[in-house]
This record gives C-alpha cells, structure tokens and sequence, in this order.
C-alpha cells in the first residue's frame, strides 16, 4: 500500500529528529496527535506552528478549504493532545482562541507566517487559531516525588485538584466580567467561552478514566489482600458513581455554554467540586496507607 505524503512526513520527522526536507525545510513544523472525535483513534497529523510565550500556536487552515480540518473537529471532542516537537514529544491542552483575542493571534501567526493570511483570503470561514497549553499547568508546587503506587495516586489526584480549580478560576472570572457590566449593549465576554468548554471536558475526561481504571484494576487487585475492607471498596464506587451523574451533567452543559446559565453550571461544579473533594480525601485516607510500600513504576514480571 503506497505512503501517503503525511505519512512519509511523519516517518521523515520521527527519523530524524523533528528535522524534514522539501516544502517543510526550515520552518517551525511539530507532530500533532488527536483522538478521533468519533472514532477514537489516534490521528497523526504535521503541522507548522507559531510559538507564542510559553505556548504555540497552530491555525486549522486546511489551506484555505471550505471545512474545518479533521484534527481540529478531533480536539473539540478530545481536548488533551500529543505534541512532538524534535524530540521532545507532551501532552497539550488544545484552547481555540475567541473574539478580538483570536484575532490578535491570528494577526500575530500572519506576521510570522504570511500563507496563512493567504489561506483566509480564500475561504469564507473564520481560521480558528489553537493555543496548545501545558495539558496540566504548573501550580507553583514542586513536583511530587513518585517511588510508590501511595505516591502515583497522590500525584494524579493533585493534578485533577490542579484542574478543577482552574476551571473553577475560569468560570468565576466570567461571573465577574458580567457582574461588573454597566450600561447599555452586550455584556462583555472576556473569551472564556471554549476556554471554559475545553478545561472543564479535559477534567472530566481525566476522572473518568482515573475512576475508570481504580474501579477496574486497582480496587479489585488491593481487595484481593484486604478482604476485610469490602464495605471501603463498596464505598468508593458509590462514590464514583455519584461523581461520575454530576461530570457528565457538566459535560452536557459544557456542550453549548452560550446557552446555559453561567450561576447555574457554577452552582454544578460547585457540587462536583464538593462530592470529589470529599472522595478524594476518604480515598486517601483509607487506601494510601494500603499501598504506600508497593514499588512505581511496578517491577517487569520476572
């Protein structure tokens, strides 16, 4: 079956470093990785990028075509992405920019970039521009050491802790701008609007498979030594389940935030923020200890 031209692309980066050839030598170029919006399966596709302070910037051009591109509709759906760059390859929280703040980039990716302006002149859609942002940010912490499962699970639940309160952050800062509107006119939307829909269904995608997996591996696999703890483990999926009515309810309402009323999906997470607090603590409390001398990463079987 003959290589298709992203493919052979793909082969050349991967081969040698993040460095191509042919219409591609020279320029800023990175490997980006979504998740089928449909499908669920990992699509690779090369892209050219902009960096802009701590994050970059790509723009679905589809070189100027009439429909988004694939991998844009991809990370609507999955907002956590695989970036290479060179060698290095990260996770990526994909945020499509909004209002005059797209724009801005827009024009600041045209600078940089002159095709892209040559795309827009050819199509009658809007480019959207995505910043790729660091899938879970730095919270000013250092970095939890993880020698031990105890260790492992503390470490992925601080980086769900992480982002909740940002999504949190996000939601009450557009509270704020709406409060703080006078006068006649639109009230001011300060670009939060996908910012908002992509943090809060990375989250809830995070807690969902974090959930997912205690429920099916490792619960199961620390019950087998700690029979006595069956009404713990009972416990914690009733937990799980509770979580898991108010996540899909907030996802449900993150579909279309231009509709939901803003005080009510912040009373929603509110009681998500909550009901996961409290498991999160009573998980900690109870099974940590259970764990904390059992080696991380576990050891290849012999």
């Amino acid at each position: 079956m003959p290589t298709s031209f992203n493919e052979s692309v793909i082969e050349e980066f991967r081969a040698n470093g993040g460095q191509v050839g042919g219409p591609f030598e020279g320029g800023n170029l990175l490997l980006l990785t979504t998740t089928g919006a449909t499908s669920g399966t990992a699509r690779t596709t090369p892209l050219g990028y902009v960096r802009h302070g701590g994050s970059l910037l790509i723009v679905a051009s589809n070189l100027g075509a009439p429909g988004h591109p694939h991998w844009y509709r991809n990370l609507l759906a999955h907002p956590v992405v695989d970036v290479e760059i060179g060698t290095r390859a990260y996770q990526a929280l994909a945020v499509p920019a909004e209002g005059a703040g797209r724009d801005e980039l827009f024009a600041r990716v045209v600078r940089e970039a002159p095709r892209y302006g040559d795309h827009q002149a050819e199509t009658a859609r809007t480019l959207p521009v995505v910043v790729l942002e660091p899938a879970v940010p730095d919270d000013g912490q250092s970095p939890r050491e993880v020698r031990t499962l105890a260790d492992k699970i503390l470490q992925v639940h601080d980086q769900l802790r992480v982002q909740l309160r940002l999504v949190t952050a996000d939601v009450d800062a557009h509270l704020a701008a709406l409060a703080a509107h006078e006068g006649p006119g639109a009230p001011p939307v300060p670009g939060l609007g996908l910012q908002i829909r992509q943090r809060c269904l990375a989250f809830c995608q995070a807690l969902e498979f974090h959930h997912t997996s205690e429920d099916g591996h490792l619960f199961p696999g620390i019950a087998r030594y700690h029979p006595r703890l069956t009404d713990v483990f009972d416990r914690l999926r009733a937990e799980h389940r509770t979580v898991a009515r108010l996540q899909n309810g907030l996802v449900a309402l993150s579909a279309d935030l231009g509709a939901v009323d803003p005080p009510y999906f912040r009373g929603e997470l509110a009681r998500l923020t909550a009901e996961l607090t409290a498991h999160l603590d009573y998980e900690e409390e109870t099974i940590l200890p259970l764990v904390a001398e059992v080696p991380w990463p576990p050891a290849p079987p012999a």
